[in-house]
């Protein structure tokens, strides 16, 4: 099993950056595929990231230029860098991983390994 940890979350303001961690503590972490869902109070899941093996990310459309989803495989940790942040990018951040045949953000059911979750908070 895979066991991923997020952290980083916490409050900023409208316009600010924020930075969440993914940290996932396996051997073969390099053949580990990434990914970011949210959930907001009263709106359904939504995908925002995923990052391949081979580095290729993808991204929702309503993240898209604003977020930046990288992954270190050396320190087994991704990072999801939020930048001109809105008041409706508030919501829990959940990290996913698996090793799906196909690294996507659109099909939560492809991750069986998923985190407890980390808060962002953003004012207006």
């Amino acid at each position: 099993e895979l066991y991923p940890v997020e952290s980083g979350g916490g409050s900023v303001q409208a316009g600010g950056t924020m930075t969440v961690s993914c940290k996932v503590d396996e051997w073969d972490f390099r053949s580990v595929c990434l990914a970011w869902f949210r959930q907001a109070p009263g709106k359904a899941r939504e995908g925002v990231a995923a990052i391949d093996t081979d580095g290729s990310v993808k991204y929702a459309d309503s993240v898209k230029d604003r977020f930046t989803l990288s992954r270190d495989n050396g320190g087994k940790t991704a990072y999801l860098q939020m930048n001109s942040l809105k008041s409706e990018d508030t919501a829990m951040y959940y990290c996913a991983a698996d090793r799906p045949f196909s690294c996507t953000y659109r099909d939560a059911g492809q991750y069986s390994y998923w985190g407890q979750g980390t808060q962002v908070s953003v004012s207006q």
